[in-house]
């Protein structure tokens, strides 16, 4: 029996997905294991935001502030101390996480 909620959705193929994704001047500037930390702060941003609540509704668009989502990120990162990343820089992360998200359908 198959869910919706099943989707394929593999840690290890995101970062290499992300790390793909990276333009030319930012490859090997992230670690495997900073793409990991800013994947999950993404995830702590969805959850803030109730995107994963068992009483959402599941035919409800989803609507991602990217700007917002990469605020969150860069505060969360200078907060715990991990990398002395440019907003800039987080925006490509969490533009390939969301691209990666589309690949396998995650919000579909």
């Amino acid at each position: 029996m198959s869910d919706k909620n099943d989707f394929l959705y593999d840690e290890d193929d995101s970062v290499a997905f992300i790390q793909n994704y990276l333009p030319q001047e930012l490859k090997g500037k992230f670690s495997n294991d900073d793409i990991n930390y800013i994947v999950d702060l993404i995830y702590e941003f969805y959850e803030s935001k109730g995107f994963f609540d068992e009483d959402s509704d599941e035919n409800e668009d989803v609507e991602i502030d990217e700007d917002e989502l990469t605020q969150f990120v860069v505060k969360n990162a200078q907060k715990d101390g991990v990398g002395k990343f440019l907003p800039e820089e987080i925006t490509f992360i969490v533009q390939g996480e969301l691209a990666y998200c589309d690949s396998i359908q995650m919000f579909d």
